[in-house]
Parts: C-alpha cells; structure tokens; sequence
C-alpha cells in the first residue's frame, strides 16, 4: 500500500522559490518587509513548479464521519451532530460555509463514514466506506481495507479538483469523537503521553475530560499500534474522514497542488501522511495552532509554522479558508506588485 500511494510526489522546487525571492527583493519595499507573506509565496511557487503560478480557483474540503468511541461519552455533543451539521453545510449556514464565501473557495462536501443515510443532495459526494468506526476503546477502529479504502477516497476528491483546475486545497472535517481519535494518534505519532495530547474537544468539564483521557489510555493499551507503521495507527486508531484527510493530502501533493490543513483533526492527519510520504512536508502549509494541545504538538513534530493565533478550534476547514485569503494575497503580491525599474522608484543606496 504505501509504495503505491506514494508513487509520484516529488519534492517542492527550490530554485523556484530562488527566483520568486529575487523578484521579491526587487519590489518597491524594503527587503524582508512584507515577512510571511514573502515565505508564503515562495512556498506556493516552489510547490506548483513554476515562477509564474497563479491562484484562482481555491477548494475547502469537508470529509464527515462518526465514530464508534462516542459510546464511551467522550464528546459534550451526540453523535447525530455529524449527520445534522452536514446538512447544514449543504444549505450554507455552516463557519465554514461563511468564510469559504469571504475569500471566494468551493465548499466541497465527502461523507466518508457517516451512520446516517443521505438522500442524493447537490453538493454532498456520497463515498460512505461504512457507516462510521467501531469502538477504539476495545479493538480497532477500522479494518485495513476500510482505512485504504477511505484514504482512496480523499486521493480521488483530491485529484479530481487537482484536474479540474483547482489551485489550492485547504481542508476540513466534521465528525463529532473525532478529538479522541485526533489525540490518540498524536499520542503514538509524537510520543507524548495521553493526558498531554487532549483536550476539551467540545467543551468537557474536568470530570469529562479526564475520563477522555481514560478511553484514550485504554486504547492505546488494547491496539498497541506501532509508530513506525503510520497504517496500522491509523486502522487502529480511526477515523474514516481522518484517513480521507490523509488520502486527498497524497492526492494532491502528487498532482502539485499546495495543501492548507486546518486545525488538530488534520494536524493528526498529517502526521500519518507525512510518515508515509516525507516529502509530502513541503505541499503542507498550517493555517493556524488550535487551541486543542496536541495540535502544537502535532506542528512541531511536522517542523510547519502555523499561520494564525486565533485560539481557533472549530474544524470544518475554517482556519484554512482564513489562511488561503493570506496565500492569496501573498500571490498577488509577487504578480502584481511593480519593481523599482518599473515603477521608477530609486532603490535604496548601497551601504
């Protein structure tokens, strides 16, 4: 599975982001003085492949699934949110909805493992592997064919848009437990002990939140997942969104399109794919640090610098539809912005 999956992803291009830099030395301001958004730009260049990228048209993607560890009553909400919050998306009344209009991205729609059966809808992308996981707290989350299967959904969303012309991805997800999943495979990934990985998802109280830390022990006592095969902690350790998440990241980076993760969800997803693919790193820009502890771990572990300090933790993909309006602006600044010669600005004098 994995010499399959990783066929085809090929490092960023440094030399591009060589030449962006120098365009960028060459605008009318001082070196250095528009900060991340310069780093923004050439990562996006380096990532495409060429000096001369644009960006126009920009996807969030929505993966949505349940989870069986939701009867141990880790989550403040119950597991028919998934179902009722999907439909929300499909009517445009979600945060993510809302902010995708802002910065003018297409809401894309996955249920990958919901336990509700949807009615054929315009705009929801019916790919259910199986109507959600099993309990992690006694046994694995999924099979191995469920977990590629999924994945093989993300990989198919992904580079569908890829062909179609989307630029960039940013991505999102919804499935109420999916925190506990998120946390026990940040847990394994990073090293760190459960209690310093979980959060309080939802909103749980002190009671609630040390029982979640409970089942997450309790999982990891049961599954043994080994780190060092990021397949196993994954169908160990659930999700099918999570592992949807994980698939369109591959597809993309093979089809050289940027990928913007949103917060702890994907951040966990990202550590599976990049144990994978190591060189999937470089398709990967974080939009933000949830407020969700493991996710810093999470991003310190992937070596990506989030974006944002929105105390964020939403999910739905809306910290990456924030950041593709920043990745916008960085574009632009490289393709619209006049150099010195052309704006007959003197330069400054050499020292």
């Amino acid at each position: 599975m994995t010499a399959r999956i990783t066929t085809g992803v090929v490092a960023p291009d440094p030399s591009v982001a060589d030449v962006l830099q120098g365009r960028l030395d060459r605008l009318t301001k001082p070196r250095g003085s528009l900060g991340r958004l310069e780093e923004l730009a050439r990562w996006y260049g380096a990532a495409r492949g060429t000096t001369t990228s644009v960006l126009r048209r920009k996807a969030v993607i929505v993966f949505a699934g349940d989870h069986g560890v939701t009867v141990e009553g880790v989550s403040a909400y119950p597991s028919e949110v998934t179902a009722q919050m999907v439909y929300n998306f499909l009517r445009g009344g979600a945060g993510i909805n809302v902010l995708a209009r802002h910065v003018g991205a297409e809401v894309v729609v996955v249920d990958v493992g919901i336990a509700h059966a949807f009615p054929e809808m315009e705009g929801l992308r019916r790919c259910k592997v199986r109507p959600g996981t099993a309990n992690l707290a006694v046994g694995p989350a999924m099979t191995r064919e469920d977990t590629e299967a999924a994945m093989a959904v993300g990989m198919a969303v992904a580079e569908e848009l890829a062909a179609s012309g989307v630029d960039v991805i940013g991505l999102g997800e919804m499935g109420i437990g999916n925190t506990t999943s998120s946390s026990a495979i940040t847990a394994v990934m990073t090293g760190a002990v459960p209690r310093a990985v979980t959060g309080r998802g939802t909103g749980l109280d002190d009671a609630a939140w040390a029982h979640k830390v409970s089942v997450i022990e309790r999982a990891l006592a049961v599954n043994q997942p080994d780190p060092n095969d990021p397949l196993e902690v994954l169908t160990a350790l659930g999700g099918l969104e999570i592992a949807a998440l994980v698939g369109a990241m591959l597809g993309a980076a093979r089809r050289r399109v940027p990928v913007v993760l949103d917060g702890f969800i994907s951040g966990a997803a990202a550590l599976i794919a990049v144990g994978l693919e190591p060189l999937l790193r470089g398709y990967l820009l974080a939009s933000h640090r949830s407020v969700e502890p493991g996710h810093g771990l999470a991003l310190d572990r992937l070596g990506l610098a989030p974006l944002l300090e929105f105390d964020l933790r939403l999910g739905e993909g809306t910290g990456a539809a924030l950041a593709i309006g920043l990745l916008e602006a960085a574009v632009k600044i490289v393709n619209e912005m006049a150099t010195f010669g052309e704006a007959g600005v003197s330069e400054r004098a050499p020292s």
